[in-house]
């Protein structure tokens, strides 16, 4: 630790910023053994993509230090509606530090052993503590607490997304952070055949919980063929413009057993219409079906849900159901005079709580457009949205939200 503060505290004395090289000790005795290793190791010093970032020539530790900060503006509320009576919310302006995040990465002793930490420093809350073996890219591992592979939705960074925020499903369908250990790996063959897969064994009691209610964990699997060209990364937009497309298609499966029903970046809670519940009360199945493609400017990415709890103790099932299809386009590419770092972008959502009410529907229409300033490090966000809910012809509810974000890591 005390290395890496006097390596800041360099940084913050010199002027040159960018590139440095700071003479070192040997990490090691020397090997008299072979001939040509009288070379002294240095540490570089460089600001990047991932922030500032502290290594040694020879790739065995690393040190990535980002912060990022998310100012967000709207009117009347910034959260999404969940029931009729949000609709008659009183108007307000709101204008918050939305996220404020501490991001600290990297590798030590070997390139292949990495670590990940992130820190909201808005609400004080641990969100990421990861170490990784990752030394072969077939099979690899993850320890710690981190966001469950489930949904392409969930799993891109809220600073990579496409939209001011994720959709109207993510709410009941997301299975967020999670401790537990993790089996992954890529796997590249012949032809089309280029597959990513995880395995995650969790608490399956949400962030911040450090034990299982019962014996039952939350397992998780997903699959993801990489049909054109190595697949879609997890981030939108295509700011890369991809010459020749690229796609993916996805299947993901889930099951668990604990008092929650619902979970977001707070742990564990409920849906509307369960009770708080008693260990190992709510049996949740999940699966989920996703698609994703990208091409010259234009981006796409889809989720189809199905989700059912079974209350153990009341003795009832529901069964939830729900989509989103979300699509951008560069329109510099088709017209010359719209501006190049300008894309618009558009999604629709639907969520059913429960499917044995047939009209029990409710539906999210949401416009965007972005401005990048240096892709997802710096940009801008405007965004109008439509939310419909609807139980029958007669009863039903609308309302309009407007939003503005800047996102701006360093």
């Amino acid at each position: 630790m005390k290395f890496f503060m006097c390596l800041v505290l360099l940084l913050l004395s010199t002027s040159q910023g960018y590139c440095l090289l700071v003479q070192g000790q040997k990490l090691s005795p020397p090997d008299t053994s072979q001939k040509k290793d009288n070379a002294t190791p240095t540490i570089q010093i460089k600001y990047g993509n991932k922030g500032w970032e502290f290594s040694t020539t020879d790739g065995h530790n690393k040190l990535q230090v980002q912060s990022r900060l998310q100012f967000r503006f709207a009117h009347p509320t910034d959260t999404d509606p969940i029931s009729f009576d949000d609709f008659d919310d009183q108007r307000q302006n709101i204008f918050k530090v939305n996220r404020a995040r501490l991001k600290i990465g990297g590798n030590v002793y070997q390139q292949w052993l990495k670590f990940y930490w992130e820190y909201e420093l808005a609400s004080t809350n641990l969100l990421d503590f990861q170490m990784m073996i990752e030394k072969y890219p077939a099979l690899s591992f993850r320890v710690g607490q981190w966001k469950a592979r489930y949904s392409r939705e969930r799993i891109i960074s809220s600073g990579k997304q496409q939209l001011v925020d994720r959709s109207l499903i993510n709410r009941p369908f997301t299975l967020d952070r999670q401790q537990g250990i993790s089996l992954y790996g890529h796997l590249k063959g012949r032809n089309l055949v280029n597959i990513n897969y995880w395995f995650e064994i969790l608490t399956g009691t949400g962030r911040g919980s450090k034990f299982n209610d019962d014996r039952h964990f939350m397992y998780v699997f997903r699959t993801q063929w990489n049909v054109l060209n190595g697949g879609v990364r997890f981030e939108g937009s295509d700011l890369d413009y991809h010459d020749k497309p690229v796609s993916s298609v996805t299947l993901a499966v889930t099951t668990n057993r604990s008092p929650y029903t619902r979970f977001s970046q707070t742990g564990g809670g409920q849906l509307e219409g369960f009770e708080e519940g008693q260990p190992g009360q709510y049996r949740v199945n999940q699966w989920m079906a996703e698609t994703a493609f990208m091409v010259k400017g234009f981006s796409w990415q889809q989720e189809f849900h199905w989700k059912q709890i079974d209350d153990n103790v009341n003795r009832s099932i529901t069964t939830l159901l729900g989509n989103y299809l979300q699509f951008g386009y560069f329109f510099h590419y088709w017209l010359t005079w719209f501006p190049k770092p300008l894309e618009i972008a558009f999604r629709q959502s639907w969520y059913r709580p429960d499917s044995n009410l047939s009209q029990n529907d409710q539906f999210e229409y949401s416009l965007d457009i972005n401005w990048f300033f240096k892709d997802h490090l710096n940009k801008l966000t405007a965004e109008i949205s439509l939310f419909d809910f609807k139980v029958t012809p007669q009863n039903q509810r609308d309302g309009w939200r407007f939003r503005i974000q800047w996102d701006i890591s360093m």
